[in-house]
């Protein structure tokens, strides 16, 4: 059966910030251009695409926002927690570095790591783009999608074991050679957005994990998180 405008509609709101976001990192790698004056061109398309297309389908209203902030923060010290444990060696195993994955290596160069806008302008998207985009695609639309293509009649938070552990799966892919933190992440959020069916939750949730571990990499040199 043909998707409806408001089903089509409803669709490119959710999906297309992320699928922007991942080709514009695709076709950056293609472009002999400074990430400097890449990053913010990738930042401002798709921050005009959720302007214009996703706010309609977003609520900044948590319903609960002191669990959410707690939530965000476990994620955060299961994300570091076996570096911290088992050393610097740990992520260097064939396990987490192989040809699937990639290296635990950051993309920056090294002039980048003392440039202040460029820092500033990262730090932002991670805290702040990069929750809202991804908690659009994976939690608010695919776990909907992956029950009923009319995904518009799933409601946010259904819990359907495929859909939710096909996410998680996903979601752990789509981090490399973290792929086992982003897996237990995956996992917390799915559970989380099943809990409180508000997808404002887990965008602050996703954006506290993320704004803790850029802080941790600035004050801490880590600057493999930022791959």
């Amino acid at each position: 059966m043909p998707q409806s405008a408001d089903s089509r509609r409803a669709t490119l709101a959710y999906v297309a910030p992320f699928a922007a976001f991942v080709g514009m990192m695709a076709v950056e790698r293609m472009i002999p251009l400074p990430p400097q004056w890449l990053y913010p061109v990738r930042f401002l398309i798709v921050s005009a695409i959720v302007g214009a297309l996703s706010w309609p389908y977003l609520s900044f209203r948590p319903s609960a926002p002191l669990a959410s902030i707690a939530i965000g923060v476990a994620v955060f010290v299961i994300w570091v927690a076996p570096d911290v444990l088992f050393g610097a060696g740990y992520r260097h195993h064939w396990i987490f570095e192989n040809s699937l994955t990639g290296a635990a290596t950051s993309s920056l160069a090294p002039h980048l790591k003392g440039n202040i806008g460029f820092i500033l302008l990262r730090s932002v998207s991670s805290a702040i783009m990069i929750p809202i985009l991804e908690e659009l695609f994976w939690r608010g639309w695919m776990m909907r999608w992956l029950i009923d293509s009319d995904f518009l009649t799933v409601p946010l938070g259904k819990y359907a074991p495929s859909a939710f552990w096909i996410v998680a799966l996903l979601f752990a892919s789509e981090h490399g050679p973290y792929w086992e933190v982003g897996l237990a992440a995956g996992i917390v959020y799915n559970w989380w957005i099943v809990r409180t069916r508000n997808l404002a939750d887990c965008i602050l949730a996703h954006g506290v994990t993320n704004a803790i571990l850029c802080a941790y990499v600035l004050a801490t040199g880590q600057w493999q998180y930022w791959l």
